[in-house]
C-alpha cells in the first residue's frame, strides 16, 4: 500500500482549498454537483464498464457500444434526465458512438439550416430516436476543401425530385461517424444543380436504410471504412463510406432555410443571411476547445499521480528512493501541461460567452464581429487540439514503460483524441485562415478601421512596434502586464513582418503560398496571446480565497513563461526581449516549478475525475498502482490458459527439434 501512503502525503501538503478549486475548474457549484452526480451514476453501472475495451475484437467492441448506447437511452428515460444531465451522462460514458454525431451534428444541422416546417417534421423523429442521423460531408477525395465536393444533387422538374449521385470514386462519402452501420438518415452535402447550373454545396436530408429491417435502400451502397488507429479507442465508432446511384428524394428534403428550389426548378435565396451558419461553427469549435481541456487534464492527472507514486534512484543509506515527481526534468515537462489544461479550460469558458454574444448579434443582423469570432475559434481549435494531442503523448512518456500499457489509459486516450487535429478543419488549414484574417486586419489599420475583439491590441501598433521590455530581474516576469505586452509585441511584429513580405510578392496569392510557413507561425503567436490574455483576466477577475488565486497565478505564469521559453526565437528575432531577459525567464520558471510542486497532486485532484472516467491503473485516486497493474495483467485473454494456443502445432516442434525442413 506504499502508493496509497505517497498520495495521502501529497494531499496533506496542498496549500489551497481543493474543493474551492474544483468549483473554479467546473465553472460553478451547479456544474460541479451535476458532473459529480452523473460521473458516479455511470461509474456504478456495470453496463458502462471500460476496463476490457482494448481486449475486445472490433465486432465485440461495436456491439458493446450499441449495448451501452441503448442502455443509456433507457436510463435517460427511467431517471427522467434533463437534456443537460443526459449530455453529462454521455460524456462520462466516455465511448465514441453514433449518438455523438446524431446529437452533435445531425440535429444541429436541421436546426440551423432547416425551415420551421422542416424542423417540425424531422426534429421530433430525431429527438425520439425514431430516426438516427449523421453528417455526410467529407468525401474520399475532399475534406478541408468543401467547395471541391463532387456528390451531385440534380433537380428533376418532371418528378419534383432531386437525384443524389456519386459520379466518381472520390465522390464517395468517407469518414462520417455513425454512417457505417447505424444511421437511418444523413444530412448529405452535395452540389445543387438545377436548370443546368451548379449552385454549389447544399445540405439534403436523405434516408439511407429501411426503418423496417435496417437494410440499405435501393441505389445506396454503405458500409464501415475499417479499423482505425489504436486498440479500442475510436474503433467503437462506425465511420462510414457511402455511395449514391441516382437516388431520388423529394424536393422538400433540401434544407431550405437559406435557399430553395421552386416547383419549376428556379433557385431562390431566402432573406435569411448566410452568416447565420457561422454561429453553429463557433459553437462546434467552442466544444472542441472544451474537449481539449478535458483530455489534457485527464492525461496530466494520470501522469502526475503516477509520478508521485513512482520511486526511482536517489536512495541513500537504505533510505527511500526519490519520487519521480521531484526530478526537475519531470517537472519541466509535466507542470506546463497541467497549466495548459487549466488555460484551455478558461479560454473554453470564455468561448462560451463569445458564442452567446455572436448569437445575439446574428439575431440582430449585426455581423461586425463575425469575421474576428470565426478566426478566433478556428485558431483556438487548432492550437488547443495540437497541444493536447502532443501533451497526451508526452504524459505517456512521462509514465515510463508502464505508460505504454493499455491499462495505463494513455495509449487509448491518445488514439481516441488525435482525430481532433483533423476533424472540423485540418489544424494547419485553420491557422492559414487565421493568418489571412490577420493580414487583412493589418492592411486595414492604415484606413482607420478599428480592430475588434481579440485583435484589439493591434490598435496599439505604434507602441507595440517600438516598445522595449522593461524586465530587469527574474521576478519582473511575474508582472502580468510585462507578460502581456511581450506577447502582444511579438504577435504584432510577426504579423506586420508577414504582411510586408506578402506585399513584395508578384501577387497576394503567390505571397501567401510562398510564405505559408511564416504565416502559420504568426497565427500561432496570435492564438497563444489570446489564451495568455484570457488566463490573466481569469486570475485578475477571480474572487476566490483559501490559496486558490495564488495557485491560479502560479499556473498562469508557468503557462505564459513556458511558451515564451519554447518560442524564444520569435521573441528574440522580433526584438521583443533581449537574450538576458530570455535567460531570466528560465530562472523564473525553475522558481515557479518549485512553488507548484507541493500542490501538484491537489491541482489534478481538482479536476474531480472518478477512477472509472480516468480508466487508468496508473492514475488511481488511491495510488494503489502496483497491485492494480499485477491484477490487470491476469485479465488478459492470453492468460486464460498456461499453455498457449498453438503450442502443439508450432512451439513444441521447435523445442523438440521436430520441425520438418523442405528439401530444395
Amino acid at each position: 500500500m506504499e502508493g496509497v501512503d505517497h498520495l495521502a502525503h501529497e494531499r496533506k501538503t496542498a496549500q489551497f482549498d481543493v474543493e474551492a478549486m474544483k468549483v473554479v475548474w467546473a465553472g460553478s457549484k451547479h456544474e460541479l454537483d451535476l458532473s459529480d452526480r452523473m460521473a458516479r451514476l455511470v461509474a456504478s453501472d456495470p453496463v458502462f464498464r471500460k476496463d476490457n475495451r482494448t481486449m475486445l475484437d472490433r465486432k465485440e467492441l461495436f456491439k458493446n457500444t450499441l449495448k451501452k448506447a441503448a442502455h443509456a437511452w433507457k436510463r435517460l428515460h427511467e431517471l427522467r434526465l434533463t437534456e443537460e444531465e443526459a449530455g453529462k451522462m454521455r460524456f462520462f460514458i466516455d465511448e465514441p458512438a453514433y449518438v455523438d454525431l446524431h446529437w452533435g451534428m445531425f440535429v444541429p444541422a436541421i436546426k440551423g439550416q432547416g425551415t420551421e416546417e422542416q424542423q417540425k417534421k424531422w426534429l421530433p423523429l430525431a429527438y425520439k430516436m425514431q430516426i438516427i442521423g449523421c453528417y455526410a460531408q467529407t468525401e474520399l477525395g475532399h475534406g478541408s476543401n468543401v467547395q471541391g465536393l463532387e456528390t451531385t444533387a440534380t433537380f428533376d422538374p418532371n418528378t419534383d425530385e432531386f437525384i443524389i449521385h456519386s459520379p466518381t470514386l472520390t465522390s464517395s462519402k468517407w469518414w462520417p461517424g455513425g454512417l457505417g452501420k447505424v444511421s437511418t438518415h444523413a444530412v448529405v452535402y452535395a452540389r445543387l444543380i438545377t436548370d443546368g447550373k451548379d449552385y454549389g454545396i447544399h445540405g439534403f436530408i436523405v434516408q439511407l436504410r429501411s426503418l423496417d429491417d435496417h437494410s440499405p435502400l435501393p441505389g445506396i451502397t454503405v458500409g464501415d471504412i475499417g479499423d482505425k488507429f489504436g486498440s479500442g479507442a475510436y474503433n467503437s465508432m462506425d465511420n462510414g463510406v457511402l455511395r449514391f446511384d441516382h437516388v431520388r428524394i423529394p424536393r422538400d428534403q433540401l434544407l431550405m432555410r437559406l435557399s430553395q428550389v421552386t416547383r419549376e426548378g428556379k433557385y431562390v435565396q431566402s432573406d435569411v443571411p448566410r452568416q447565420l451558419l457561422y454561429g453553429t461553427m463557433v459553437f462546434v469549435r467552442q466544444t472542441i476547445v472544451a474537449d481539449a481541456s478535458r483530455a489534457l487534464s485527464r492525461a496530466s492527472c494520470i501522469a502526475t499521480r503516477y509520478s508521485a507514486v513512482r520511486r526511482q534512484f536517489g536512495a541513500q543509506d537504505g533510505g527511500p528512493e526519490t519520487a519521480v515527481l521531484d526530478y526537475k526534468t519531470q517537472q519541466n515537462r509535466l507542470f506546463p501541461l497541467i497549466a495548459s489544461a487549466y488555460a484551455f479550460r478558461f479560454v473554453g469558458e470564455w468561448l462560451k460567452s463569445l458564442y452567446t454574444d455572436v448569437t445575439h448579434r446574428l439575431q440582430a443582423n449585426d455581423f461586425s464581429t463575425l469575421a474576428e469570432a470565426h478566426a478566433c475559434t478556428a485558431g483556438l481549435k487548432s492550437l488547443t487540439t495540437s497541444v493536447t494531442a502532443d501533451g497526451i503523448e508526452e504524459c505517456r512518456k512521462l509514465c515510463g514503460g508502464h505508460g505504454y500499457l493499455s491499462s495505463s489509459g494513455l495509449p487509448e486516450l491518445f488514439a481516441v483524441y488525435i482525430p481532433a487535429c483533423t476533424y472540423e478543419g485540418d489544424n494547419v488549414v485553420l491557422l492559414l485562415q487565421v493568418a489571412r484574417f490577420l493580414m487583412k486586419t493589418v492592411s486595414q489599420l492604415t484606413t482607420g478601421k478599428k480592430p475588434v475583439g481579440t485583435t484589439a491590441y493591434m490598435g496599439n501598433i505604434e507602441h507595440l512596434m517600438q516598445c522595449r521590455c522593461a524586465v530587469k530581474t527574474a521576478d519582473d516576469w511575474l508582472n502580468p502586464y510585462a507578460i502581456q505586452e511581450a506577447f502582444e509585441a511579438r504577435a504584432v511584429r510577426m504579423a506586420v513582418n508577414c504582411a510586408q513580405n506578402v506585399s513584395k510578392a508578384p501577387s497576394q496569392e503567390e505571397g501567401f503560398f510562398s510564405l505559408s510557413a511564416d504565416l502559420v507561425e504568426a497565427a500561432v503567436a496570435h492564438c497563444q496571446l489570446i489564451v495568455v490574455t484570457k488566463f490573466i483576466e481569469k486570475v485578475q477577475r477571480g474572487n476566490v480565497g483559501d490559496g486558490v488565486k495564488e495557485q491560479l497565478q502560479v499556473l498562469c505564469n508557468i503557462y505564459a513563461l513556458n511558451l515564451l521559453h519554447k518560442h524564444l526565437g520569435d521573441f528574440l528575432v522580433t526584438g521583443t526581449i533581449t537574450p538576458k531577459q530570455g535567460a531570466l525567464v528560465s530562472e523564473q520558471l525553475r522558481s515557479l516549478y518549485s512553488k507548484l510542486r507541493p500542490n501538484a497532486v491537489a491541482l489534478v485532484d481538482a479536476f474531480n475525475y472518478t477512477d472509472h472516467y480516468l480508466g487508468s491503473v496508473l492514475g488511481r485516486y488511491d495510488g494503489n498502482v502496483y497491485p492494480a497493474l499485477y491484477e490487470q495483467a491476469w485479465k488478459d485473454p492470453l492468460n486464460e490458459s498456461d499453455v498457449p494456443d498453438g503450442y502443439a502445432e508450432y512451439l513444441r516442434p521447435v523445442l523438440k527439434q521436430q520441425v520438418r525442413l523442405a528439401r530444395l
